[in-house]
């Protein structure tokens, strides 16, 4: 099995046969896309977040608070990754599987 860019072709060394990734609806093929895309931005919002929220601690409240970061981090990458790259393992083993046809 090769991996292949959508919307190009491959020729198959042993046999010569040519197959042709624009086989695979465009509608169905960039919705995955986005879907996955959107997976990735929740993730960098979420710590985009929280390191504004400690910015600001830090900055008006105690800069002590900046200790909490380490342990915030912790939670994040024990508990938050952990669910967030299952969610996302699940959704991409869910995917609709294409039977492409040689050329």
């Amino acid at each position: 099995m090769k991996h292949v860019p959508y919307g190009e072709r491959w020729t198959c060394e042993r046999c010569g046969s040519t197959w042709n990734t624009s086989q695979i609806p465009p509608e169905e093929y960039w919705g995955i896309m986005r879907e996955m895309r959107r997976y990735r931005l929740s993730v960098i919002g979420v710590a985009l977040g929280l390191a504004v929220v400690f910015g600001i601690l830090a900055l008006f409240v105690a800069a002590t608070l900046v200790i909490l970061l380490p342990l915030t981090l912790a939670g994040w990458f024990i508990w938050y990754m952990p669910r967030w790259r299952r969610k996302v393992r699940q959704r991409a083993r869910s995917l609709p599987k294409w039977q492409l046809h040689p050329e």
